[in-house]
Parts: C-alpha cells; structure tokens; sequence
C-alpha cells in the first residue's frame, strides 16, 4: 500500500505565520483597514461582476489593471506585476531571484514573511539586526551583504512590526551597496510621510510592493502589486507565475477601487489622526512606544509581561497582536489602528488592565 512522503525536512521546522483568530467585539491585532469601502464600490463591482464571462479564463496578462496602476504611479504598464496579495508577490520574486544556493537578507525585528517565504521555496536567509530603536544602520548592512552576498534583500517601510519609516538616504546606500535585487515592502507606504515609488528605473534594482489589502479597504480580495524594472516583471510573469494567477473579479475590483482615491485618502487621514491619538494616549501609560508612521502603534508594558497584557485585553474584549516571540520584541505588543470607537475602548481597556 503506498505510503504518505515525509514533509519536506526543512519545511518540517518552521513554525509558519499565525495571527490569533478570537471571538471579540474589537478586533485591532492584523492591520485592516477599520472602515469598509465606500458603497460606490460595492455597487459598481456588484455590477461589473454581473458581466464577468466566468466560463472563459481571465486576461493572463492584467493588461487593464497594470495600465491604471501604472497611471496612478505614474510608471509604465510594463513596470507593473500583480498577484494575490504582496505575499504571492514575494514569493513569485523568490522562486525567480532566490531557490537553492541563493540568499536573502532580512534585518530583524521585521515582516515575519520575508524569511518564512524565503525558507519556503529553498532560499538561504542572513539576518541582520536593527539598532536598539529599530532604525537600520548602513554599517549594519554592509556586514551583512560583505559575509552573505544575498541575491536578495528585504526592506520595509513603514517596517511592520516597528512602524519606523527607512530612512530616505540609509534606503539609498543599500541600493549602492546590495550585490542582488532589493526589494522595498510598502504594504502602509499611504500612511508615511515618504515613499520609494519615485526611485522606480528599468536601470535600478529595486522593486516596491503594495498591496490593497490596507488603506484599499481589500484585504478580503487578496490583491497586490509590484511595480520595478521591466526586466524584472516580464520575468516574474512569464517564469514565476501560474497561468491566469489573478481571477477576473479581482481584476476588476482592483480597477473600480482606483475610481475612489479620494475616499481612500480620507480613509488615510482619519487613521493617521487615530494613530496619534493612540500614540499620545499610550505615552500616558506605563507602557514603552515607538515613532509609527503606519496603521499601527508597537508597544511594551513596563509593569507586566506582556502575554498576561495581551490576555487581560482579550478577557475585555478588545484583540491585539502579541508579538512577544518576534525577535527582539520580548514583551511587545501591537495595535492596529481602528475606529474612533475601536480606539477608545482598546485604551479603556489597557488602563484598566495596566491597574
């Protein structure tokens, strides 16, 4: 009788990439966006669904949605790759620029998925640290591309799960001083105060993801995108993606939000106004933060651990992400920014477990 093949021994160890799932009245732990999309949206897809042909595959190309991705970034369609989620969009950069005897290099603490989808398709990943603010210094990077000579290398910013922003000039150096393609994760890039899209070039290597999933009011559509070098997209669609990867509904929800850039940018506004308020609030308390310019705050609890916080939040109804078993973040917590309301009660809460 045939038998079951043992995993993978590699993929064996890993551990994989879980957030808590709880049944709360306020859920502010996995970084959504709080507010749904504007009812326009849900019209205007629900019609345009109506007139999707599902007996026939979608454009393999997404020709329509790299064009208006291209003109709101104001690069070329050809510049443009999109995929189901900025996860598939990395893992799709993976298995074209990583793979057995390849390296990546991630600078810890940062997005979990960088190394575990690196991992996952076979590639080496060199781990660099952050200063003790989390900042990135270039000393720092440059001993890590002298020892590992990554093919690949990982920046985030606004870095989840920090929120500190990369420096314009310390993003600049490693791009002289990276040996391989780097790859600059924007998932919150809307909610900064500055962005790397402008450094685009067929010449450069670099590469910028975004995804809908946040300010896009998306994230159950599962849509991403990446926009850099043609050469690096043309490979990524004709070596690393499967066929007709990105549904037709997903397509053409992708196109109809673009109609509402100015709903999304108020959304931005109303959460950036939370995200200070939150921040001004949490320096009132017992608790250590850091500089966020994303649609979270990372905080530390002075006066208990920080898993007894977090369960005493949840007893209260309100869900945060621990993140106390992330590299250098013993103890921390972090909070998606939510409602005025959300917002509120998440603070009334953490006062009152803090007591």
């Amino acid at each position: 009788m045939a038998a079951f093949p043992s995993l993978r021994d590699d993929l064996g160890v890993m551990a994989g990439y879980h957030s808590a799932q709880v049944g709360v009245d306020v859920r502010l732990n996995t970084n959504e966006s709080p507010l749904p999309p504007p009812a326009g949206f849900l019209a205007a897809l629900a019609e345009a669904v109506a007139e999707v042909d599902f007996h026939r595959y979608p454009d393999r190309a997404c020709l329509e949605l790299r064009s208006d991705l291209a003109r709101l970034h104001g690069v070329r369609a050809d510049q443009v790759f999109v995929a189901n989620g900025s996860n598939e969009v990395l893992q799709c950069l993976l298995l074209a620029y990583g793979g057995p005897g390849r390296t990546a290099a991630v600078f810890e603490p940062t997005y979990a998925m960088h190394a575990t989808i690196a991992r996952m398709v076979g590639t080496t990943v060199a781990t660099g640290e952050r200063a003790d603010d989390f900042t990135l210094s270039v000393a720092e990077a440059r001993r890590v591309f002298a020892t590992a000579r990554p093919q690949v290398t990982f920046l985030c910013s606004p870095n989840n799960p920090t929120g500190r922003v990369e420096a314009k000039d310390v993003v600049e150096e490693v791009l002289d001083l990276a040996p391989g393609l780097v790859v600059l994760d924007e998932a919150y890039a809307q909610f900064a105060s500055w962005s790397a899209l402008g450094m685009v070039d067929d010449e450069l290597p670099l590469v910028v993801t975004r995804t809908y999933s946040k300010t896009w009011s998306m994230a159950a559509a599962r849509l991403g995108y990446l926009l850099g070098p043609a050469p690096v997209v043309a490979a990524l669609w004709e070596k690393a993606a499967l066929p007709y990867h990105v549904d037709a509904v997903k397509q053409v929800a992708g196109r109809l939000a673009l109609r509402f850039t100015d709903e999304m940018e108020e959304r931005v506004a109303i959460l950036v106004a939370e995200r200070e308020r939150l921040s001004t609030a949490l320096a009132r308390l017992p608790v250590t933060t850091w500089p966020s310019e994303a649609n979270f705050v990372l905080f530390q609890p002075r006066s208990r651990p920080g898993r007894e916080v977090w369960q005493g939040l949840v007893d209260r109804s309100v869900l945060v992400r621990d993140c106390s078993s992330w590299p250098r973040l013993d103890g921390c917590l972090r909070v998606t920014v939510g409602t005025p309301t959300e917002n509120t009660a998440f603070l009334t809460a953490l006062e009152a477990v803090l007591r």
